[in-house]
Formats: C-alpha cells, structure tokens, sequence
C-alpha cells in the first residue's frame, strides 16, 4: 500500500513540475507581441516612426532649407515619462533617432552625456596623439533644433476589463530664438480583457 502511495505521489510531482515548467520560444524581434497591454517594442517602434515622419514633412525643415542652404542640425533633449508604469524613454529615444538619421533629411549631433565623453577623448588626444591625426577643440557642429517631449497615460479600470491610453507629445525647438516650430501628437489607446492587470 505505501509503494502505491509513494509511487502516486512521484507521478504528482512530475506532473506538478512539469506543468509548472518554463518554456521559452524565439520569435522574431519584428513580430508584434502584446501581453500585458502595457507600452512595449512595438509601441515605441511605431510611435517614433509615425512622429518622426509627421516632423519631417512640416514646414519648418522647408523653411529651413531656404534659409541656410542647408539640412537642419537636431539633437533630442528629454523624453519625459509622465505615465503611471516604467517606459524606457532611452530606447524611445533612440527610436526616433534612427529614424531620424536615415530620412537623411536632417544631421544629427550627439546627446550631452555622449558629447561629454568625446570632449575627454579629445583632450586626450591633444596629449598624445600625434598632429596629423589629433582632433581639435572647437570644431563641433552646433544643433540647430531640439526634440523634446513627453508620455502621458489614462487608465480606465472596471473589474478585469482595463482600457490604457498613452499620448505622446513631442516639439521641435529653435535653439537660437525659442520658437517652437513643430508640435507632435500620437494616441494609442488598448483594451484589455480578462487578463490578470497590473497599475
């Protein structure tokens, strides 16, 4: 009787362990995935396309471009996360970055931090490295515009059901005089359905 127990409980075990196993599938990084609702790859990805696409077709790069003869310099301030969950601005950032870069239609100079990091390397530079190849101090390229903006949330909860709301606003700011020359706007709102929900 006690072998029929203990070989009852054995086969529970297994069962138990492995139903309760981990399993994990490769998918492609393209692939659109939403489990929780929240904001996630895909969000980021096509939020800083569709935006970055809507700056680049205003006026103010046209505008630009008569004026100086040139493609305007851009560097992208803060992106501040105003939403109620953890969004990683760093990677929304270099979103719209990429995107940016690759219109060809604007330059692009580095972020403060990174700038900062360069700036050592070159006073390095101007000790040791050899005249022909030293990089000089003073010959950085001055941004003419920069991107900032923020992420806000609504969230609408009743039971298990859960609509998230996320708006994103960007602008587009002369650094010489101030102006505000482009103003974004991109909505994303969710329904979420028997799901366990997390504030």
């Amino acid at each position: 009787m006690k072998v029929k127990i203990n070989i009852s409980i054995f086969l529970l075990s297994i069962i138990f362990l492995t139903a309760c196993s981990t399993t994990v599938k490769r998918i492609d990084a393209s692939d659109q995935v939403d489990l929780s609702g929240a904001w996630n790859d895909t969000d980021s990805q096509l939020v800083a396309k569709n935006m970055i696409k809507d700056a680049l077709s205003a006026n103010w790069i046209t505008n630009f471009r008569k004026k100086a003869g040139k493609n305007p310099t851009v560097i992208i301030g803060t992106v501040k996360n105003l939403s109620h969950e953890h969004i990683n601005t760093n990677t929304f950032v270099e979103n719209m970055q990429r995107e940016m870069i690759n219109s060809g239609e604007v330059q692009f100079v580095a972020s403060a931090g990174q700038r900062s990091q360069i700036r050592e390397e070159r006073g390095d530079q101007d000790i040791n490295a050899t005249e022909a190849t030293r990089k000089k101090m003073g010959d950085e390229l001055g941004a003419d515009y920069m991107l900032q903006g923020q992420i806000n949330t609504i969230i609408d909860v009743e039971g298990r059901k859960q609509v998230r709301y996320y708006q994103v606003n960007l602008k587009l700011i002369s650094i010489k005089d101030n102006r505000i020359v482009w103003v974004g706007e991109k909505k994303i709102k969710k329904y979420i359905k028997n799901s366990t929900l997390r504030e």
